[in-house]
């Protein structure tokens, strides 16, 4: 009974065994090869496959996915002289997993030995500022390179990118040094033009105001001198219709000996006005005023005994006919208007009253009078 318990538990371990040698499943994007004695047989896709038991063996199963490989940081001498330390970056992928598990022993080694190679052969022809500044032309000429060598290796090189450029720490220092230097040039160039924008911004804006400033002194002055001008025109105007208006008052009026006599009289107060006054000189028109005013016979000359009525002078508008500031040309005319009426104002003839007989009696010896 022992004996068959062994037996049947031998033939389920063989069972097991079998199955195990001869169904083989292989994950997605991988790649299984195939032996048969030692020898290829064939490539097993993904998914489920079946072996012949203890002949057909898997020899590897290839990854067929991009695979990013970094290596570490790599020593190069630039044109130079200078020794930089170089990081690297291989993305490459899988193409043929017969050529890659036959063609090379260990690919990815191969290919970090290959990187390294090609890049100090690639930045020994480049100084130290072109290696810095050009890493797209590295990235070219090392994925060219690449993908041209591992071709047959049955690997495709998708990207190579250089992680990082180290140079020595004196260098690094110098670079500073000049980048500081550099910064404040360019500092000191920009406050130097940032000072002349300045200055020349000044000097235009002090020109325009010079400039606005005369032309206002100018307007002004002008302005000014048409103003007094008009002022004056006004005033000669005003003085002439006052004239004017007491000289008719006085013809409307015909005073005689009595009133004039009287008007001297009443100006005999003003004369004595005054702590200074102590001596004064009384007009001999006076004293023939005071024996007008006793009598009538006697007669101050040049005065009528009866005012005959005089021809009224037209003294034109009461209010002065101020310029309507519209604009120059409007003022030119009112000023023109009004020039031409003072003018014609003087020179309107004015009838002179014969004198009467006691005039010429009483004038005799005396200069004529207007």
């Amino acid at each position: 009974m022992t004996a068959l318990l062994v037996l049947f538990l031998l033939i389920i371990v063989f069972v097991v065994v079998m199955l195990a040698k001869t169904v083989k499943i292989v994950p997605q994007a991988r790649a299984a090869v195939v032996e048969r004695f030692g020898k290829y047989k064939s490539t097993l896709p993904a998914g489920l496959n079946i072996l012949v038991p203890f002949i057909d063996k898997v020899r590897y199963l290839i990854d067929l996915r991009e695979q990013v490989v970094s290596f570490p940081p790599q020593p190069v001498i630039t044109e130079d002289n200078l020794v930089v330390s170089i990081d690297t970056v291989i993305y490459f992928q899988v193409t043929d997993p017969v050529a890659a598990t036959y063609e090379i022993a260990n690919y990815i080694q191969a290919i970090e030995q290959l990187t390294m190679t090609t890049l100090r052969n690639i930045v020994g022809g480049m100084d130290l500022e072109e290696t810095l500044t050009s890493r797209d032309s590295i990235n070219s000429g090392l994925r060219g390179v690449l993908d041209e060598a591992t071709g047959k290796w049955g690997i495709r090189v998708n990207r190579v990118e250089l992680k990082g450029i180290d140079p020595p720490p004196s260098i690094k220092d110098s670079m500073e040094k000049q980048m500081r230097a550099d910064r404040e040039k360019r500092a000191v160039i920009l406050t130097a033009e940032g000072q002349r924008q300045a200055a020349i911004l000044t000097a235009e804006g002090s020109k325009q105001s010079q400039i606005l400033n005369a032309e206002g002194d100018r307007e002004s002055q002008i302005l000014r001198a048409q103003a007094d001008r008009e002022a004056s025109i006004l005033r000669a105007q005003g003085e002439g219709q006052a004239i004017q208006t007491v000289f008719q008052a006085i013809h409307d009026g015909q005073p005689d000996q009595s009133l004039l006599a009287y008007q001297y009289l009443q100006m005999m107060p003003k004369i004595a006005e005054g702590s200074a006054n102590k001596v004064w000189v009384i007009p001999s028109e006076i004293t023939k005023a005071m024996e007008g005013l006793g009598s009538s016979i006697h007669e101050i000359a040049g005065i009528p005994r009866e005012a005959s009525p005089r021809t009224r002078v037209d003294m034109g508008p009461s209010e002065p006919q101020l310029p309507q500031p519209s604009g120059g040309r409007a003022t030119s005319k009112a000023v023109e208007e009004a020039i031409a009426e003072a003018e014609s104002v003087a020179q309107t003839p004015t009838r002179t009253v014969p004198p009467t007989p006691a005039d010429e009696s009483s004038t005799e010896g005396e200069p004529p009078r207007a």
